[in-house]
């Protein structure tokens, strides 16, 4: 067994540290993940600029991109094998609802099931890593069922768990994503040279968090599990799409 671990919090993050501690024994692991926090990069690789790989004193390698570089970069030249699995995470918290499209650990996890490796994202709901060693011992045990299913065939699970010291012994529900009301305003302040300078607003609260969301199952004590896909066509909509523009089918 081969797997890759990054995350989008960047290489000194406890919760990625907490997740390869918790991996060990599994197979074979490699740490790719970004030089800096790089929260809120989605999926964006970087073609502006050349990339560059670091080596930590503990083995991990870094680099000064985002976490779909990081993935992107170890699955086309810098591994010299095809993992069998992607992690991502442990997220410093939740990648629910909307978010899951802002997320950089949802996204890269979403780069290794683009190359068509079976990948899992995982978060805690709340900030600031409490009972991460208990999240940690979670997020092995659903690789280790996930393993016993099988990798023949990718996936793409985004997995949200409780900060509470027996999330491992928690219902886990799959469960489809909610969805938030808008951001809260930008924050406006002014730089030393009185010029205005905006902070992006924090996420607005859950708008569609009932049975059956991501959000009701976290907020219920549950660990959630989402599979996820990357088709965001709206099939419902094709033939109303046709008729307004005349287009043809």
């Amino acid at each position: 067994m081969r797997i890759l671990i990054a995350n989008d919090d960047g290489y000194l993050a406890p919760g990625l540290h907490a997740l390869v501690k918790a991996c060990q024994g599994l197979g074979q692991i490699d740490v790719i993940a970004p030089e800096q926090n790089a929260s809120g990069t989605s999926n964006a690789l970087t073609l502006s600029r050349p990339l560059s790989v670091f080596t930590a004193a503990n083995g991990f390698r870094y680099i000064n991109g985002t976490p779909s570089d990081c993935v992107h970069v170890a699955l086309t030249g810098l591994l010299d094998y095809r993992p069998d699995l992607v992690l991502s995470g442990i997220n410093n918290g939740a990648n629910m609802g909307d978010d899951t499209l802002y997320s950089g650990t949802v996204a890269a996890a979403t780069e290794g099931f683009l190359f068509g490796i079976p990948s899992i994202a995982f978060s805690q709901v709340e900030k600031g890593w409490g009972e991460l060693d208990a999240a940690a011992a979670a997020a092995r045990a659903i690789v280790e069922q996930v393993i016993q299913g099988g990798l023949d065939k990718a996936f793409l699970l985004n997995v949200n768990m409780p900060n509470r010291a027996d999330v491992r012994s928690l219902p886990r529900r799959i469960t489809r994503l909610g969805r938030r009301h808008a951001s809260e305003p930008v924050i406006r302040q002014t730089n030393p040279r009185g010029e205005p300078i905006y902070w992006i607003g924090p996420a607005g609260d859950a708008r569609e968090a009932g049975d059956g969301t991501d959000f009701h199952a976290t907020a219920s004590g549950m660990v959630s599990i989402t599979p996820l896909q990357v088709d965001l066509t709206d099939h419902a909509g094709l033939s109303g799409w046709h008729g307004r523009l005349g287009a043809a089918e």
